[in-house]
């Protein structure tokens, strides 16, 4: 395994390096980081608030299990029938626990609810600013670009000289030409 490690070791410095010479390709590597975490936070809000709904309704159905069994300890012992009055109050005082333990299983989801739209507004709030910075970094380097390469893109004909009147220009074209013939003589001399 020691040569998967060091080979696996070596990319990740490769990539490391990559990204840190293309911060524009690290930012967008975030965002996306970002934006799977963000859905994958809303995807666990749904799963809570669907668990936080199924725990209502049983909270529901164990309730009007409580009332049954209630009105079942009244008429038990309204017809003087202790035996069932007892067994009706055991099964209503089950009844009342196992609601007590949904409803903090409720809770304990409301809580969770909570946390997970805190985390996603957290989560959305950096993903912003990756954006932001990102879109920044364009820009500067937009403008980077655009003052390096101004002088290239230069109309001179709309300059005060025209071309066949530039001194300057006509300097450098025989200077050049007079370097190509020095280059062809030397040539010549070597053939």
């Amino acid at each position: 395994m020691g040569l998967f490690d060091d080979i696996n070791r070596f990319l990740e410095e490769r990539l490391d390096e990559f990204l840190r010479n293309n911060p524009h390709l690290e930012l967008q590597a975030i965002e996306e980081q970002l934006r799977e975490q963000e859905q994958d936070t809303q995807k666990l809000i749904l799963e809570l608030q669907r668990k936080e709904t199924s725990l209502q309704e049983e909270i529901m159905a164990i309730a009007e299990k409580i009332q049954t069994w209630h009105s079942r300890v009244s008429k038990a012992e309204a017809a003087k029938r202790q035996d069932l009055a007892e067994a009706a109050k055991e099964r209503e005082a089950a009844l009342l626990r196992q609601g007590n333990q949904i409803w903090g299983q409720m809770e304990g989801t409301k809580q969770r609810i909570v946390q997970a739209k805190q985390l996603l507004q957290q989560v959305q709030q950096r993903r912003q600013e990756v954006k932001a910075k990102f879109a920044e970094q364009v820009t500067s380097d937009r403008s980077y670009s655009n003052s390096y390469t101004t002088g290239w893109e230069k109309n001179f004909s709309t300059s005060s000289y025209s071309n066949s009147l530039d001194p300057l220009e006509a300097q450098f074209q025989k200077w050049e030409l007079d370097d190509e013939l020095e280059q062809m003589k030397r040539n010549m001399g070597k053939g």
